[in-house]
């Protein structure tokens, strides 16, 4: 039976600690708990690490945070050769901010890059120093300075980033929401969460359910460091932190 668990991220994607509750540990020592600040690997983002505190102040480090049998399921998967947690535990939850935080403002870099880029997104994947994302474009009709100047006008304005959330009514009315190709959001639940990005989401607005920062301001400097051709109509676009090199 899947369990259901409370994702705090969604609401506070900038909570680095949190209180929580075994209820079920696998045959493999993976850890389920009533309510978690851990991002499980989903959309192309990453999961979280970190690690699980005892009562007795003993830790448990967290090497990856997947989903389950559903996508509200979170399975904290422990590192190698570590002592479990029982069930109905009281434990402290720790993620490694650094890291999060790295993922938080690559993720919000591709979100800025499908608005620069306006074409269906065929792919994405969102790590700490170098994220993708594959657009269906004919031809690279974009250069890799060009980007990263629109990109980089984007992160000096500052727009705000925000969530909110719409039904699935809303959503059929307004395909032009989503922006994957092949991917579609989940529906049924009876809200679609929607990341936007400017005043009344005047920048970008998508079905998104990763972590991002407050403003496109904390992103910081980024670059696109490669276009590369993945097929006839299929364009991949590299973002990495940091100015341009110099050729």
């Amino acid at each position: 039976m899947a369990h259901r668990t409370d994702a705090l991220f969604r609401d506070d994607a900038y909570l680095r600690r949190a209180d929580a509750t075994v209820v079920a540990v696998n045959d493999r020592g993976a850890i389920i708990l009533d309510r978690s600040i851990f991002y499980a690997t989903s959309g192309g983002q990453l999961g979280d690490t970190g690690h699980i505190e005892r009562g007795d102040g003993s830790r448990i480090a967290i090497a990856a945070a997947i989903t389950g049998e559903t996508k509200d399921e979170i399975i904290h998967v422990p590192a190698p050769e570590q002592a479990g947690p029982w069930i109905g535990e009281k434990v402290s939850l720790a993620i490694d901010w650094d890291r999060r935080h790295l993922l938080m403002r690559m993720h919000s870099a591709c979100h800025l890059l499908s608005v620069v880029c306006p074409f269906p997104i065929t792919g994405a994947a969102v790590s700490e120093d170098d994220s993708r994302v594959d657009f269906d474009m004919p031809d690279a009709s974009f250069s890799k300075e060009e980007v990263t100047a629109s990109l980089m006008d984007l992160v000096r304005a500052d727009h705000p980033i925000f969530t909110r959330l719409i039904s699935d009514e809303d959503l059929a009315a307004n395909p032009g929401l989503v922006k994957s190709k092949n991917v579609r959001p989940p529906v049924g639940t009876g809200s679609i969460r929607l990341v936007c990005i400017g005043d009344n989401a005047s920048v970008d607005s998508q079905p998104c359910g990763g972590t991002h920062v407050k403003s496109t301001g904390e992103v910081g400097e980024i670059h696109i460091g490669k276009i590369e051709k993945k097929g006839r109509e299929n364009r991949r676009f590299r973002i990495r932190f940091g100015p341009m090199p110099a050729n």
